[in-house]
């Protein structure tokens, strides 16, 4: 094995049992893990941006992703969106008194910024609380229970069967270009091969949570499209400011957004996908009900 691909083991297994113990704690270890995460990935989109000629506020973005991350770790849920109006005019006064040109993008920047690379990451607390009620002892958030650790574990996995899956079957039976202009090397069977991994690998882990196979079956393809869609979609943010990857600060992997861009999306979706319909399924037959009375 050589140097590069050995630094790549290295670091990959670092991070995953890091991740890995902090999703299997919760609480605060997680919550650190994820301001962490947030932090770097910030400051790597700041600096792509800039690349592109666009100068959203990093100070704007940290103050946004801090108010998020301190209302998702005390689970107020139902303020985020006074979080995220709150630090959009905050975005609009700063370009109005400290911007420069060009102005608009700067304002839609800086709100993406924190929307993208602040407000989607926290969703990893949310579903890791799903079916507990956090208790707090001294600002400490004590571990949580079982049910949004089996929902997360089975994410972080199948994201795992997802790239694999996406690379192995690419490389050896990739011919049709998924999206020759933003990531040439991405084909089709790819996508194809990924998503048939993911499905099998949730129908498993489902079987051993005792989760209903046509959930898992779902679950896989959310997880498989929803990741692709991630990492598509960070692959444009780089193209089109002209930059690699996002940074080098995890040896073999590139930056923070390359190794997270797969959980970007995947992790909101399957947040409500994992509470109102696997674990508040009465959720779903409300709001059907409801529609059927208006007709």
């Amino acid at each position: 094995m050589d140097q590069k691909n050995l630094t790549r083991l290295i670091t990959g297994t670092i991070m995953g049992f890091t991740v890995l113990g902090s999703i299997m704690y919760g609480g605060l270890p997680l919550f650190i893990l994820t301001l962490l995460v947030i932090y770097f990935a910030t400051k790597e989109y700041v600096l792509i941006l800039r690349h592109k000629g666009f100068y959203p506020s990093i100070k704007v973005i940290l103050f946004a992703d801090a108010f998020l991350a301190i209302l998702a770790y005390l689970n107020k849920f139902n303020l985020l969106s006074f979080a995220v109006t709150v630090s959009s005019i905050v975005a609009f006064i700063w370009v109005l008194f400290k911007g420069r040109q060009p102005y608009i993008a700067n304002v839609a920047t800086t709100i993406l910024g924190f929307i993208y690379g602040g407000l989607f990451p926290l969703y990893l607390i949310f579903i890791r609380d799903i079916g507990s009620n956090p208790v707090y002892n001294h600002f400490i958030k004590m571990p949580s229970g079982q049910e949004g650790l089996s929902y997360l574990v089975l994410l972080f996995f199948c994201v795992l069967f997802t790239d694999t899956g996406c690379y192995y079957f690419g490389t050896k039976f990739g011919k049709h270009k998924l999206a020759p202009v933003i990531s040439p090397n991405k084909t089709i069977e790819g996508a194809i091969g990924g998503t048939m991994c993911t499905v099998l690998g949730a129908l498993l882990i489902g079987y051993i949570d005792h989760l209903p196979w046509f959930h898992c079956v779902i679950i896989g393809v959310l997880i498989a499209f929803f990741a692709q869609i991630g990492d598509l979609c960070e692959s444009l943010i780089k193209r089109d400011a002209g930059v690699k990857d996002s940074g080098n600060t995890l040896p073999g992997h590139g930056g923070f957004l390359d190794r997270t861009d797969s959980y970007v999306f995947t992790l909101p979706v399957l947040y409500y996908y994992f509470q109102y319909v696997v674990y508040s399924p009465d959720t779903i037959s409300n709001i059907l009900s409801f529609f059927k009375g208006l007709i």
